[in-house]
């Protein structure tokens, strides 16, 4: 581990060269969907106890950009649309001066809070979305309307948001829906994002995960039958692989059992009650309230002896999977 000099920072890089740059912040542990990937038994997930107010995340934000170099920040969950706190902390993280802000979101709300994300300046979200029909969506996602999504979509586009829309294929559950929600994404300059099913919570000591896993090679055999499609740029440290269809628009398939993207991950997590965590492979976290509460000159010396363990616990190559999932700590 070593520290770079970068203006008014010190900033801490490991062996492999990576800082912290991009900074995932959970506004609440709370969905309104209960998809089976991520919950085994169909309860939507509550609110964790105490979890941080907005006040506070926007000034761990503020002190994450200052002491960690923190430049791009998205807004996830839980579903973040469901906090009440969402308009206001949106509003303070965009004050904030940020190359980059967007938001991961079901979009079950999105119709809700369209004025605010526009106004705020935000230029992109992420939607998950697994399929474009009406029955398999409730058996996915066990919840929630498939037209007030698409509605939600439309708003953004119409706003002036660039959108990507994820999708999670399973094996004999939504893998057919691959080429349709392609060519509704390609149709709409849409940039669909294929993530191969995570072998984490408790998927890890389910069967389902080996029965529904669909590998990134099959996504694009699936693709490759009805398109043409070559390998194009992505920024280095993009946990997406990018596939250009000439004349069309571009595809990216988030590959962390094909072709693993931990060497040049930049991500960090703040969870909604506060434990900020190095890695998805990890367990490990530290709980920065506390610090919350000290001077800045404090307050930033305490984070930066969290953020060398935090960097620490990265993963040198492969994804291992934990009991930690993304419902959690944001995606």
């Amino acid at each position: 581990m070593q520290e770079i000099n970068n203006d008014k920072q010190h900033l801490i890089v490991d062996r492999l060269g990576r800082r912290f740059r991009n900074l995932r912040l959970s506004l609440t542990a709370a969905c309104n969907y209960a998809c089976t990937y991520c919950v085994p038994d169909g309860k939507r997930l509550q609110a964790a106890a105490y979890e941080l107010s907005g006040e506070e995340i926007v000034r761990a934000t503020r002190l994450l950009i200052d002491t960690a170099g923190i430049d791009k920040v998205r807004i996830t969950g839980g579903e973040p649309l469901l906090s009440p706190k969402f308009p206001a902390t949106l509003q303070g993280i965009m004050d904030l001066g940020l190359s980059d802000v967007s938001l991961t979101t079901n979009a079950q709300l999105l119709p809700r809070y369209a004025e605010s994300i526009i106004d705020s300046g935000m230029r992109r979200i992420n939607v998950s979305l697994d399929t474009l029909d009406r029955e398999r969506f409730r058996e996915i996602a066990r919840s929630g309307d498939l037209n007030t999504v698409l509605h939600g979509i439309e708003l953004m586009q119409a706003g002036g948001l660039a959108v990507k829309i994820n999708m999670v294929p399973m094996k004999h559950v939504n893998d057919d829906q691959i080429l349709p929600l392609l060519e509704y994404s390609l149709e709409r300059n849409i940039e669909l994002r294929f993530i191969e099913l995570m072998n984490m919570g408790h998927l890890q000591a389910s069967p389902s995960y080996g029965r529904e896993f669909f590998s990134m090679e099959e996504i694009l055999d699936r693709i490759a039958s009805r398109y043409t499609f070559s390998r194009t740029d992505a920024p280095f440290d993009s946990t997406a692989v990018r596939y250009d269809i000439a004349g069309k628009g571009v595809f990216g398939v988030i590959a962390n059992e094909s072709e693993p993207f931990c060497r040049n991950c930049t991500r960090l997590r703040l969870s909604s009650n506060g434990a900020l965590y190095g890695c998805l492979s990890s367990a490990r976290s530290s709980n920065i309230r506390e610090l919350l509460a000290l001077p800045d000159d404090q307050a930033k010396a305490a984070l930066h002896e969290v953020l060398l363990g935090a960097l620490a616990d990265k993963q040198s190559e492969n994804f291992q999977g934990e009991v930690t999932v993304m419902k959690f700590i944001g995606g």
